[in-house]
């Protein structure tokens, strides 16, 4: 699909990050198939909307109807409409969101910055070194700036649901 580069160039970069987290910290993090408590229904970029719509159209016809079958069903405030059994349908193509759950990311609340992860991970460490945490802002900033660039050539919502952006071409 086109306009998509810069967002796989995104995905490749965190891709990276995340890997080399888990594979530094393989002890530390227990995220596994089946552990899907963090597996929501959100709201998604536009851009990363359209990837999971192309990687949809790729899949055979009836796992993809399968699919908007999930998508049409979905609660706002349920499980994602990607997950069966534990797993996620459409796994190589998940948002960026999906891909850094559960690691160390670096935030701002209440305007103190802080460092926020799943609770069943690192339970044995008493810190985290720098070089493994994901600055969910710079993160988030290259992510909305990828977003406004392919709204320029792709005019529509900002944001749209997982179900929204799953059933936006099964007319």
């Amino acid at each position: 699909m086109p306009g998509l580069d810069n967002y796989r160039a995104l995905l490749a970069r965190i891709d990276e990050m995340c890997r080399a987290t888990a594979e530094r910290f393989h002890e530390e993090i227990v995220c596994r198939p089946g552990c899907d408590s963090c597996c929501r229904h959100l709201s998604i970029f536009a851009v990363e909307a359209a990837a999971l719509t192309q990687a949809l159209r790729e899949l055979p016809v009836e796992q993809a109807q399968e699919i908007r079958s999930a998508a049409a069903q979905a609660a706002a405030d349920g499980p994602c409409p990607l997950l069966k059994g534990g797993l996620c349908l459409l796994y190589r193509a998940r948002p960026i969101i999906c891909r850094t759950h559960g690691l160390p990311l670096l935030l701002i609340r209440e305007g103190a910055k802080g460092v926020d992860f799943c609770p069943e991970n690192f339970r044995g460490l008493t810190s985290i070194p720098g070089n493994a945490v994901l600055d969910l802002e710079r993160l988030n900033e290259a992510l909305a700036t990828i977003n406004a660039l392919y709204l320029r050539s792709f005019p529509g919502p900002e944001r749209l649901t997982l179900a929204q952006a799953l059933l936006a071409d099964s007319d």
